[in-house]
């Protein structure tokens, strides 16, 4: 009898694993080499980072980090990198007020290292000096996101999760 109270007891527990990391999309351009080579200004870099997710089974979320890296010197492209970086995680007993926080804050904050070093390799593949993004503060951008939500009126309207995510976000 006490073995089926530490089994109910088990399977009760909250668990949060990552199950896979891999690395969805990947673009790389570079419009206008090789003459752009051959320019000697300094190159202007722009970077973009947006996190997104989605519910695949009951217990199983995808979480995507997806940045946007335009370099220039001038008016002209240096290299345009777009990569998107997922991971699957197991959230099971999770209670219902942390599972945003846990999706928007956690699962984004452990993909990003990923991403960063597939971003460096892809650009350093075209012979340029790799490119380190910057850290990002995840807590900071989905506060950000709520506040933006509900200053829309549409935080978790609609939503069967409870799951907020950030806007282009899928839910399925």
């Amino acid at each position: 009898m006490a073995d089926d109270q530490n089994n109910q007891q088990d399977s009760d527990a909250p668990a949060f694993n990552m199950q896979r990391v891999y690395l969805k999309d990947l673009s790389l351009e570079m419009p206008n080499a090789p003459h752009i080579f051959l320019e000697q200004e300094t190159p202007q870099v722009e970077v973009s980072v947006n996190v997104g997710g989605q519910r695949l089974a009951e217990t199983v979320f995808e979480s995507t980090v997806t940045a946007t890296v335009t370099t220039r010197i001038n008016d002209k492209v240096l290299y345009l990198v777009e990569a998107t970086q997922a991971a699957i995680f197991e959230l099971a007993n999770i209670p219902a007020e942390q599972m945003d926080p846990i999706l928007g804050i956690v699962c984004p904050t452990m993909v990003y290292p990923y991403l960063r070093a597939n971003v460096a390799d892809a650009i350093t593949r075209t012979s340029l000096p790799p490119l380190h993004l910057a850290e990002v503060n995840f807590q900071a951008l989905y506060e950000q996101q709520i506040a933006q939500l509900q200053q829309q009126g549409d935080a978790a309207n609609g939503s069967d999760s409870g799951i907020i995510l950030p806007p282009g976000a899928t839910r399925q």
